[in-house]
């Protein structure tokens, strides 16, 4: 009978502790009678729900993407006065953090340097023997390492103004860290083995600096709301001054600025200057297959003010038009020569040069990314070029009466024309083409002396920055510059002595302006269809459309950021 009530008993004890109403129980031995049962206990009644924030879903889903916990029982609430995360989690912020501005240079640098991606991806098939565009591909990289830093920096700030802890997923964490890892061992490579792209970059702030200030106070406005939250909740004195610190120094920096930035496309719309003319580069290589009749024609038909090209003599004396050292890049060579498609393009004749297709490699690798669609005419137009004659290209340009600047190579050893290249060419500049001697632009500093002898009526240009003085006394007409030493010269220095300048390859619409604004004569470009149409500098601004911008930017900002820590005091 003991045991029947006793197993009564633990029956109604279980279905009271379900319901969390027994208080106390009292038994005796051989009888077991229940007393002072009640339904509600006092523990009960002072239990206090869990605090859910107002926007649960909302959170639910940030912690879920950054720390993939998708359950609300997981979420921690940052405590008043309590730091937002444990150490170990405030180092992979600091972590994640490093890796997106190291990303934002990397991207912004490479971004910059779509002026020179072909003469990447030429470099790379040089070396390689395998045309890809390996330029596109870094940049589609940079931009999603960039995006996936930002998407996990955006909603770390976002559940800190919801005052959750971080806690970043080991996925994410080493995510992070490989893509930190691979944005240093970029930009060491670039220092390494392009550092003329870092002068492209500066050159990129330069034009873009008054925009992006506007950028980085619209994000120091954004970052007050979760600084002001932590700020006044802490009630440690050093854990306020490590939140406001350093987000003060940033501000104020930012703020003040624009006192020391100066760009050259702001200046007042009177000292501006006329339009840089356009010379093309190998003619017009994103239309048509480069150095060949078809680019050159369509570099006219475009209105450009000259044409530039690269001069290499056959093994029989004939000057024609050919950039690289040999064949395989821009002709049909490994089909036609398979067994000697190595060879280099000057010891070829000029019958056998002739016999090689110069255009139909202009399709199967697309040189350039953002190449425009040919018509059909042109199109079969362009399969059908032939390595051009130099001296059918000079009467080409003088029948359009366009200027002509070329690169001369000296033939290599054991060629017969090593060392009588330089007379050969003058014969044909003065007696074979008939070119007027005004349009040529000379630029080959060797044997200068010699060619002022005998054909006086050229205007002689050269790419080396001396002196005025100096460049005066050798009648130095001329400067030809690497875009990138644009920043470092006083182009309007020189032209005020008649030494015009003239920047190359400039082919991004922003890199022209910025040629512009500093007071180039003309550029040399693959983009002659593209930069003609350009009628003003890219972001031009008078002084006073920039001081305005730049007083109300921050006015506001002040504003905005003093009512919302106001909002949280």
């Amino acid at each position: 009978m003991v045991k029947v009530y006793r197993t009564s008993f633990d029956l109604l004890r279980s279905s009271f502790q379900k319901e969390d109403a027994i208080d106390v129980f009292q038994m005796d031995v051989g009888h077991i009678s229940v007393t002072n049962v009640k339904l509600w206990s006092r523990k009960s009644r002072h239990r206090r729900p869990p605090q859910i924030p107002e926007h649960q879903p909302f959170v639910i889903c940030l912690t879920g993407f950054y720390s993939c916990q998708w359950g609300w029982q997981q979420h921690r609430t940052v405590k008043p006065g309590h730091w937002c995360c444990k150490k170990r989690e405030c180092s992979f912020f600091a972590i994640l953090t490093l890796a997106l501005s190291f990303w934002f240079i990397f991207l912004s640098l490479w971004g910059g340097t779509k002026n020179d991606y072909h003469n990447f991806d030429v470099y790379s098939y040089m070396n390689t023997g395998y045309w890809f565009h390996w330029s596109i591909f870094l940049l589609v990289l940079a931009v999603f390492s960039f995006s996936y830093l930002l998407f996990l920096l955006i909603l770390a700030v976002c559940l800190l103004c919801e005052n959750q802890q971080l806690y970043l997923h080991w996925c994410h964490k080493t995510m992070t860290i490989f893509a930190l890892f691979l944005s240093i061992i970029g930009l060491i490579t670039i220092t390494l083995f392009w550092k003329g792209q870092w002068y492209t970059f500066y050159l990129s702030f330069q034009i873009s600096a008054p925009f992006l200030h506007m950028a980085a106070i619209l994000t120091m406005i954004l970052l007050s709301w979760p600084v002001a939250i932590h700020f006044f909740q802490m009630k440690n004195r050093v854990l306020q001054i490590l939140i406001f610190g350093p987000y003060l120094f940033i501000l104020l920096f930012l703020l003040f600025i624009p006192l020391g930035m100066t760009s050259p496309c702001i200046r007042e719309k009177g000292t501006l200057g006329p339009k840089p003319g356009l010379i093309g580069h190998r003619g017009a290589p994103m239309v048509a297959p480069e150095n060949t009749e078809m680019s050159f024609v369509k570099t006219i038909d475009y209105g450009a003010d000259g044409l530039e090209t690269d001069v290499t003599i056959s093994f029989d004396g004939v000057p024609f038009l050919m950039h690289d050292k040999t064949l395989k890049r821009t002709t049909n060579i490994k089909t036609l020569f398979p067994t000697i498609r190595n060879k280099k393009a000057s010891f070829f004749s000029w019958p056998a040069l002739q016999l090689l297709n110069a255009g139909q490699w202009f399709f199967k690798r697309r040189p350039f990314p953002n190449m425009p669609l040919l018509s059909e005419a042109d199109e079969k137009w362009a399969k059908n070029q032939k390595i051009y004659k130099f001296s059918d290209f000079l009467s080409l340009a003088d029948k359009a009466n366009k200027v002509v600047i070329f690169d001369l190579y000296r033939p290599p050893l054991n060629h017969p024309y090593r060392d009588t290249f330089l007379n050969r060419t003058l014969d044909v500049l003065k007696n074979e083409s008939g070119i007027k001697a005004n349009l040529v632009l000379w630029l080959m500093d060797s044997g200068r002396t010699y060619v002022q002898s005998v054909a006086p009526g050229f205007q002689h240009t050269t790419s080396s920055l001396e002196p005025i003085e100096d460049l005066q006394k050798r009648n130095i007409v001329k400067l030809n510059l690497d875009y990138r030493r644009m920043a470092t010269v006083d182009i309007r220095k020189y032209a005020e002595a008649n030494i015009t300048t003239n920047l190359w390859v400039v082919s991004e619409p922003w890199l022209y302006s910025l040629a512009w604004c500093y007071g180039a004569k003309s550029v040399t470009t693959n983009a002659v269809h593209a930069l003609g149409n350009i009628s003003q500098p890219f972001f031009f601004l008078t002084p006073k459309e920039y001081r305005t911008m730049w007083i109300v930017t921050d006015s506001l900002a002040l504003l905005f950021i003093f009512l919302i820590f106001g909002f949280h005091w």
